[in-house]
């Protein structure tokens, strides 16, 4: 594991087919966590994220655009989060449990259990993610901050799991541990950090060492971004039309939400294009009557539902 960690190469920089391929897969399996994404082919999911193929974003270099930050922070994260929760496993023979954050037990419950030891996780990521990220220039900057900012998303989130001792269920006496959320809560929460990323520009200063390059938000007039926001500073392409160059699958016929003023919306989704309408008859289980014991029947209703599309 310690060669691991000092030679991240093959995580962070990868140009083995193998090692893009083992990528690949902790994308797609990212990208199933966030909860609007479930049940999503992989290709779709990335279309709503705006979001490339690993190899594709690979091969395209390396673009300082907000679909690069949350790449960048949702990696970080669910390294920090593997490993942290493989601690807590006893998976991993180097950590275990974290004692240090206890503090004094609440009313009616006590410390117990195995408390998740994000620090470590956190410190491992860090040494994964951030091991390329030394250059004096904008990109590095730009990684160092997201990369921290999706490792802060599980300190942010974690918290207290318990579970119940007594007679018959009764919960006399509580044990209490540290616990990281599921993994889909941290991808919904960096997809609203992907939302609402900030701006920046690029300075050019002089130091000791030679020029370096560092960012500042490009608006005054909105709060700065914090340690736990995304930031970016190139626009992202043009997502509206297929683009073989950049990746981009288009809008068309993408599925819309005729009510909703977000993104996914059809005056959003459709770039001022219209949509299309269809009514679309489904198959679904209804009336069912649970039947002592121990079983469920259900009938099968016919219902019929408007399809947005755009054009």
């Amino acid at each position: 594991m310690h060669a691991d960690i000092e030679y991240p190469a093959q995580f962070w920089s990868p140009h083995l087919q193998q090692d893009i391929e083992e990528l690949e897969k902790v994308e797609r399996k990212a990208t199933r966590m966030i909860s609007v994404m479930e049940g999503l082919p992989y290709a779709e999911r990335l279309k709503r994220l705006g979001l490339f193929k690993f190899r594709k974003e690979m091969r395209d270099g390396r673009h300082a655009t907000r679909e690069s930050a949350f790449v960048h922070a949702i990696a970080s994260a669910g390294v920090a989060f593997a490993v942290t929760r493989s601690c807590a496993e006893g998976s991993a023979t180097i950590c275990g449990c974290d004692t240090r954050h206890k503090g004094p037990p609440g009313e009616g419950w006590k410390w117990g259990g195995c408390s998740e030891d994000v620090e470590f996780g956190s410190m491992v990521s860090r040494e994964f993610a951030d091991a390329r990220e030394n250059r004096p220039d904008a990109r590095s900057a730009m990684n160092r901050h997201n990369n921290e900012a999706g490792r802060t998303s599980i300190i942010e989130l974690m918290h207290l799991k318990c579970k119940c001792h007594g007679l018959s269920g009764s919960c006399e006496v509580k044990t209490c541990w540290w616990s990281q959320p599921d993994f889909r809560v941290i991808g919904d929460y960096l997809k609203d950090k992907y939302d609402s990323a900030s701006e920046m520009v690029v300075e050019k200063h002089r130091e000791s060492r030679g020029w370096v390059e560092t960012l500042r938000p490009k608006y005054n007039f909105f709060k700065a971004p914090t340690e736990k926001d995304l930031v970016y500073y190139e626009n992202s392409p043009n997502f509206c039309e297929p683009n073989p160059e950049t990746g981009s699958f288009g809008t068309r016929d993408r599925i819309c939400n005729v009510t909703s003023h977000g993104i996914d919306g059809c005056d959003l989704l459709c770039c001022g294009r219209g949509h299309n309408t269809r009514t679309e008859k489904r198959k679904e289980k209804c009336h069912c009557i649970f039947h002592w014991c121990c079983y469920v029947r259900c009938q099968e209703c016919i219902r019929v539902y408007d399809v947005h599309t755009c054009k």
